[in-house]
Parts: structure tokens; sequence; C-alpha cells
């Protein structure tokens, strides 16, 4: 069974998701949001993602990290704040000794939903349906639920047919 905790990185919201996997079965751990008030300088921002990141990593003890690779935005300076926050993720995935993967958007979706243009409302349902999750789950956790789900099973799927693996 490998542990993955899946990152949807935001400059105001990053989700977290941890599974236990397989391939054959897999297993919901923890998930959540790490909110940050928009008033905060965005360096401290920065700093929040990693270190919150970092204490959730030492808590839930991944193996891995995979992390939604940054969209194409249509506002450049949004696109820009968007990849920061992957590399402060990103940052405390490394520091913490994790092998990080990447995932695009339609990767995720076509992994969890079977269709790549999939809205957030579809990958929240079939989450909490995946995982049997009775309470409301936010948008941001489902979506790196998703993007750990699609690890595992990506890296199943891998191992199985012995392809090998970009680096």
């Amino acid at each position: 069974m490998t542990r993955t905790i899946g990152i949807d990185p935001g400059s105001r919201y990053t989700g977290y998701g941890v599974l236990e996997g397989d391939g054959n079965r897999v297993r919901h751990i923890a998930n959540g949001t790490i909110r940050i008030p928009a008033q905060l300088p965005f360096p401290e921002r920065l700093r929040i993602i990693y270190e919150q990141l970092r204490s959730i990593i030492d808590e839930s003890r991944p193996e891995c990290m995979a992390v939604e690779d940054v969209f194409i935005a249509k506002n450049v300076r949004s696109a820009l704040k968007l990849g920061q926050a992957r590399g402060a993720a990103i940052l405390a995935g490394v520091n913490a000794g994790l092998e990080v993967h990447e995932y695009s958007p339609l990767q995720v979706k076509q992994a969890v939903v079977g269709y790549g243009r999939a809205d957030k409302e579809q990958v929240t349902q079939m989450i909490r349906y995946l995982f049997g999750l009775k309470e409301p789950l936010n948008p941001n956790a489902a979506d790196a639920l998703a993007v750990a789900l699609c690890h595992l099973n990506t890296h199943a799927s891998t191992a199985r047919w012995n392809i090998p693996v970009k680096s």
C-alpha cells in the first residue's frame, strides 16, 4: 500500500488529501483545506502554505506527493501566483524527502470522473461517492483527493504494465 498526499495549490485556498492504496483498493486517510487570509502579504501566504503542508506531511507520513499542474489562466497575474503557490507546496514535499509527481487537470478529471472536461461539482460528487464521505466536502480538498487518486491509479498501471516512468 502506498500512501500519497495530493495537493490542489492556490494562494488563498490550498487543498490536500491523503489516500492509501495499491491499485485495487484505495482508502481515504485525511483531507482538508488550508485557508489563507487575502489581506496577508503574498510572501507571508507562501510561508503559511509551506509550513502548514510540512506539518500535514509530518503528521500523515505519505510516501509521495502528487500536485495538480498549472492550468492555462486568462489572467497572467493569477497564473503567476498559482505557480508560486505550487512552488511552496512542492518545496514542502521535496524538503520532507517525498518524490513529487505532477498531473494536469485533464489527467486528474479523466482518471476520477472519466471525462477530462468535468466541472468541480462533478469531481467533488465522484470523490464523495468513491470514498463514502457523508459530510460536505470542500472543492479544494476534493480536487486534492482526486490528484492523489489519479497518482495511485497511474502508479499502479505503470507498475502492472512495466511501463518506464519518465523523470
